[in-house]
């Protein structure tokens, strides 16, 4: 009986031990945001950043000196005035108004009176109408653009009074004019004569209405060297 009952403590002390073990097998962990908190605090090396930010870095290409252009005109009523300052402002040139030392009155323009002082002067080729000023340093210029009215076909004298103040020798002229219809006509070819060593460009009409996308366009169309 005795020898029965060891057995049996046995058995019973040997389940116990078996169910402690299972019991002690360890646990699966499934902690929330465990993966998202590693890829959080991976981040680009510091080498490639550094890197990123010196190709961001671009030095400006030199500029070069550039061409000096200069924009003179003749405007009795601020026509050609109002082209004028359309180049000058499209080319970032200088501008340079050629004034009368003794102003145009509006008798003075009078086309319909024989005797008044544009007509007089119209007749005569050799009339030389007197500036007030001069351009400083007109050495310094590569390139001109010379504007003015056209008076029965013509350039007005003034213009030849400047044109034969300066030695243009080595530069462009390129000249336009305004008018209410009449073209170029025989003023390019005889403000030429008044220069030496010149480059003349054909001249070109505008008007006054132009925009200055439309000046602009034929300024670009003339394949001149801007130096920009």
């Amino acid at each position: 009986m005795k020898q029965w009952l060891s057995f049996f403590l046995l058995f019973v002390m040997a389940v116990s031990l078996a169910a402690c073990a299972r019991n002690k097998e360890p646990e699966k962990t499934n902690t929330p945001g465990a993966e998202s908190n590693v890829l959080k605090e991976t981040s680009a090396p510091e080498s490639e950043s550094v890197q990123s930010s010196e190709l961001q870095e671009t030095k400006p290409l030199p500029q070069s000196d550039g061409v000096k252009v200069l924009v003179a005109y003749f405007s009795a009523t601020n026509t050609t005035e109002g082209v004028a300052k359309h180049i000058a402002n499209g080319l970032s040139a200088d501008l340079y108004e050629i004034v009368p030392e003794q102003p145009y009155t509006d008798a003075d323009l009078n086309y319909n009176d024989n005797s008044s002082r544009s007509t007089t002067e119209m007749n005569d080729p050799a009339s030389r109408p007197a500036i007030s000023g001069a351009v400083e340093n007109m050495e310094q210029y590569t390139i001109l653009f010379i504007g003015y009215p056209i008076w029965w076909g013509e350039a007005p004298r003034i213009v030849s009074t400047f044109m034969e103040s300066y030695d243009f020798a080595g530069k462009t002229i390129v000249p336009f004019c305004t008018s209410g219809g009449s073209g170029v006509g025989s003023s390019v070819s005889n403000l030429e004569t008044l220069t030496s060593g010149a480059t003349w460009l054909d001249g070109q009409r505008l008007r006054g209405s132009d925009s200055q996308d439309t000046v602009m366009e034929w300024v670009n169309s003339l394949g001149l060297d801007f130096g920009e």
